[in-house]
């Protein structure tokens, strides 16, 4: 892999990581337009996964240290704060139909559904589970704490981005929006609740990197494609941050479908 191709990469998984626009889906897209070999993979998209993982934990700092100070508390059985608590069970229940799912179909869904043509599916389905969150709002919508029962439920549409075109950050906060939560209460949530899935999927990841000998990815390609993963994940979010305390989904509705469909044109 080369290291334009490590940067583009880099940027894409960086980008659309975050954005309700699915990453896996413009990472397939991207190797099939510049012909970007798939030699060294495993260790390429691990490295990437921690690498975004680290735009979470840097943005999100103030909140995951409390919930990681609650943890330890009430592991400790010593007294914590009711809503920080509250919130770290409801990130623990919200994630286990990721976990299942990933564990009982993620081998097939990454034989099955890795062409352009699959993921044009995904963004074209994915937009029209976003249209009816963004139009089917709750009158009584309120940014209140997420229930064990709406984790549960967020957790299960956070489970369908497993599927490429997707996108988890999209499905997370169209499952709050559609539980009667604000746009960016939803958004806060999704992302606190992607933390432990993108560390077990990139932890397992660089796990297979470590058994496999460290795959074909030379350093420079790979720390590169780290940096710029990293710097455009922060970026992004903090831009959808910004943006859904006073803009709809719309716009990634629109690009999801304009790109649904020049995939299916290009590539059928």
């Amino acid at each position: 892999m080369s290291i334009l191709d490590a940067i583009l990469l880099g940027v894409v998984q960086g980008a659309t990581e975050f954005l309700p626009v699915s990453s896996s889906g413009h990472l397939i897209i991207a190797r099939n337009l510049f012909g970007i070999t798939t030699e060294g993979g495993l260790a390429f998209d691990a490295s990437l996964h921690l690498a975004t993982l680290a735009a979470i934990v840097v943005y999100f700092y103030p909140d995951l240290k409390k919930l990681a100070l609650t943890t330890y508390a009430w592991l400790r059985r010593q007294k914590t704060d009711p809503s920080s608590l509250l919130l770290v069970k409801a990130i623990l229940i919200g994630s286990i139909p990721a976990v299942i799912a990933g564990f009982l179909f993620g081998g097939i869904i990454e034989v099955v559904f890795r062409s352009p043509f699959s993921v044009a599916g995904g963004l074209l389905i994915g937009s029209v589970i976003m249209l009816f969150a963004e139009y089917s709002k709750h009158e009584h919508e309120k940014p209140e704490a997420v229930s064990l029962p709406h984790a549960l439920i967020i957790g299960f549409f956070q489970a369908l981005a497993l599927i490429p075109g997707m996108s988890r950050s999209g499905m997370t906060i169209s499952g709050g929006m559609l539980l009667g939560l604000t746009r960016e209460e939803a958004a806060r949530f999704a992302f606190l609740l992607a933390v432990p899935v993108v560390l077990g999927a990139g932890g397992m990841k660089f796990l297979g990197l470590i058994t496999d000998g460290g795959g074909a990815v030379t350093i420079l390609p790979l720390l590169l494609g780290c940096v710029v993963a990293f710097a455009s994940g922060l970026a992004a979010v903090w831009g959808l941050m910004k943006l859904v305390r006073t803009t709809s989904l719309l716009p990634f509705v629109i690009y999801r479908i304009v790109l649904g469909a020049a995939l299916l044109l290009f590539f059928i």
